[in-house]
């Protein structure tokens, strides 16, 4: 009996140490979570900092490498977009030089290595590494020579192989290289100003890969792969008739899934809806007659052929067995997205009525503003100035009370800057783009040093500049403003064109307080079905498609309407990093891998989850119901969106426009018109 006491005796001390350990777990799980926040907290001032000097650490060629004077938050006075157009139209008749020949098998492991140690390039596939190994080329350089100098442009990354190199930035040393190490990988994407110097601290050996050859790999794989997917699509007789949108759509929606020998693709008598296509390999097809009987191999199936399709129209109990015969690779897709693939066409009545109210007002602008000249227009004030030119407020000698802005760009900076076909594609969008969320261009003009967009003055200003003032807008601001935006998007991917350059400064506010977009050199007009494959937008803005040079079409908009949403409500980036080079790796994780602020509610913290899939497919507003799956999600709940359309709901902020030529003394265009290039013939024609 002794015996038992003790063990009850012993059992309730356990039992009681237990509890203490857990509240004591408690308590330390409380502490680590303020210590948690407390680092949260200091990690974003650690961030602006870098943002301004790069800190050595472990990642400090990445840090020091993309540190392009890209800052976080409103640090910097303008958030520069990129466009950077692939450098020849025919991608898939470029020849790449390969030079695997020249390389050791370590000598190609330390180049996957930089590879895929670098946060954001470990995102390419073994396909597309295998190929920059294969171009990429040695070259050796000098002690005390110059790989790079500070302020130089560049189109080439290297990756160190053998020696050591110094990192400086205004004579400061930032960090030394060592072999393994990959930097100026921003090249790659993009032509940049480096923003430090790297010198060779004794004889050393690089690897050297441009960014033609780069972007050439990347592109011409995306159209292998979309081309590849959508032919086998194609050859399966009942999606023959879809149209070759719904059919690229639905090869963004598949996925690439790898058995090896004896796995079981489908078990007979189970349950499925999913559709299987094989890309490579062979499969057996078996059934058993009984549960007491061994399958029986019915047939076989190998690439280009299909199975498991009577799942995706409801019949889902499978009647035989498809086993792996070696190793094989399948296109997926399930029966949910294949409907939201087949059904995903967007209604287009609603931007028909639009733009129908809209063209009949632009119309009688344009019969009036079709006999003006140039020399009509009298210049009241600058209201901005780009890096191509400038913007004029100005207004018509004969009616004052109207005013305009008049966009001056100077002809000799557009070509070296290889404006020539964005300027080009930009007019002649703007021209067609007739609706009320989208600012008007009514007509160009030029002279012998410039070309003129006269456009429709919005004095309300920018939405960046409004979030600067006030930090972030509440719930009903950001609708509001975002509501806007959609239209305007609907309105352009109605037409097939994508905008490509979302973001608060290229939202601007008419005399009502009604946002609109600004033109962008960044849109496009891209054929249903197709895909385009310009690096272009704004770091942070840019969906993972485009980052990762796969082709993209309007479903990139979606994507940066989330980042904008983002933005609004919290006043800073989901991807909030100290450089590009690190914003684009973010990005590519993709926005489940942010924590949100509170200021985001729950129904806004869905839809911007919603909009920001990393499969262009699966976002809300590029499946079954178009951009009516956004009007009608939760966080637009009780929204008027008929008021919006009609104007007459309150706007959350009425601008304060006082008129400039009340203190302003007017001026003058000058100079005639002149002769212009052979790509300027027609700027002053209307179309």
């Amino acid at each position: 009996m002794g015996t038992l006491r003790d063990l009850q005796f012993a059992l309730q001390f356990k039992i009681e140490e237990l509890r203490q350990r857990d509240t004591l777990i408690d308590e330390l799980e409380l502490e680590l979570d303020t210590k948690d926040e407390l680092i949260r907290r200091l990690q974003g001032e650690l961030d602006r900092c870098r943002a301004t000097i790069p800190l050595p650490g472990p990642s400090a060629v990445s840090t020091g490498c993309s540190a392009e004077g890209e800052d976080s938050e409103y640090q910097t006075a303008e958030r520069k977009t990129i466009i950077s157009e692939p450098f020849d139209p025919d991608l898939m008749t470029v020849k790449i030089p390969n030079r695997g020949c020249d390389k050791s098998q370590e000598s190609q492991r330390l180049i996957q290595a930089s590879f895929l140690k670098n946060d954001f390039f470990k995102h390419l596939d073994g396909g597309q590494i295998r190929a920059v190994v294969d171009c990429i080329y040695p070259t050796t350089v000098k002690q005390g020579c110059c790989v790079i100098e500070e302020g130089s442009e560049g189109a080439l990354a290297y990756i160190l192989d053998e020696g050591r190199l110094d990192m400086t930035k205004d004579g400061q040393k930032l960090l030394t290289v060592e072999p393994g190490n990959m930097f100026a990988e921003l090249a790659l994407l993009y032509r940049c100003t480096h923003p430090y110097s790297v010198t060779a601290l004794m004889d050393s050996k690089l690897w050297v890969i441009d960014q033609n050859s780069f972007q050439t790999i990347l592109m011409q794989n995306g159209l292998r792969s979309l081309s590849r997917s959508m032919e086998l699509l194609s050859s399966v007789p009942f999606l023959q008739s879809l149209p070759e949108d719904v059919i690229m759509n639905m090869s963004d929606l598949m996925e690439e899934i790898h058995y090896t020998e004896d796995d079981y693709i489908i078990r007979q008598g189970a349950t499925g809806d999913t559709f299987y296509i094989i890309t490579e390999g062979q499969v057996n097809v078996t059934a058993r007659k009984s549960s007491h009987e061994e399958p029986v191999v019915l047939y076989k199936l190998s690439q280009g052929q299909w199975f498991g399709e009577k799942a995706l129209w409801g019949e889902d109990v499978r009647t035989e067995n498809v086993v792996a015969s070696g190793e094989v690779t399948c296109l997926v897709i399930d029966k949910e997205a294949f409907k939201n693939a087949v059904d995903g066409l967007p209604d287009r009545g609603h931007d028909e009525r639009q733009n129908s109210e809209s063209r009949i007002e632009s119309d009688r602008n344009a019969a009036f503003l079709s006999r003006t000249t140039l020399s009509d227009f009298q210049v009241i004030c600058r209201l901005g100035v780009g890096e191509t030119g400038h913007v004029d407020l100005v207004q018509l000698s004969s009616n004052t009370k109207c005013p305009f802005a008049m966009r001056v760009l100077r002809k000799r900076l557009i070509p070296d800057r290889g404006q020539q076909e964005h300027i080009l594609r930009e007019r002649h969008i703007l021209m067609e783009a007739h609706g009320p969320f989208i600012v008007r261009l009514h007509r160009t003009f030029r002279d012998a040093q410039c070309l003129y967009m006269l456009m429709e003055a919005c004095l309300g200003g920018d939405l960046r500049s409004l979030l600067k003032d006030r930090g972030s807008f509440d719930d009903g601001t950001a609708r509001f403003y975002t509501a806007c935006v959609v239209q305007a998007l609907i309105f352009l991917h109605c037409r097939g064109v994508i905008y490509r350059d979302l973001k608060p400064e290229n939202v601007v506010l008419d005399n009502r307080g009604y946002a609109k977009l600004v033109g962008s050199g960044c849109a496009k007009k891209v054929e249903a079905g197709r895909k385009t494959w310009t690096f272009c937008g704004t770091p942070g803005y840019m969906a993972p498609e485009i980052l990762l040079n796969k082709g993209h079409s309007v479903s990139a908009d979606v994507w940066s309407l989330g980042i904008f949403v983002f933005e609004l409500l919290s006043g800073s980036f989901p991807f909030n990093s100290p450089g590009p080079m690190q914003t684009f790796a973010a990005s590519v994780r993709g926005i489940d891998q942010v924590d949100f602020p509170k200021t985001i509610s729950e129904s806004a913290a869905g839809l911007i989850r919603m909009l920001c899939r990393n499969n262009p497919a699966e976002r809300l507003g590029s499946q079954r119901n178009g951009a009516k799956d956004i009007l009608k999600h939760k966080w637009f709940e009780g929204f008027s969106w008929e008021g919006l359309c009609s104007g007459t709901l309150q706007p959350p902020i009425i601008p304060k426009i006082s008129h400039p030529s009340e203190s302003s003394r007017p001026d003058h265009y000058p100079a005639p018109p002149d002769s212009s290039p052979e790509w300027l013939q027609n700027w002053d024609k209307d179309f």
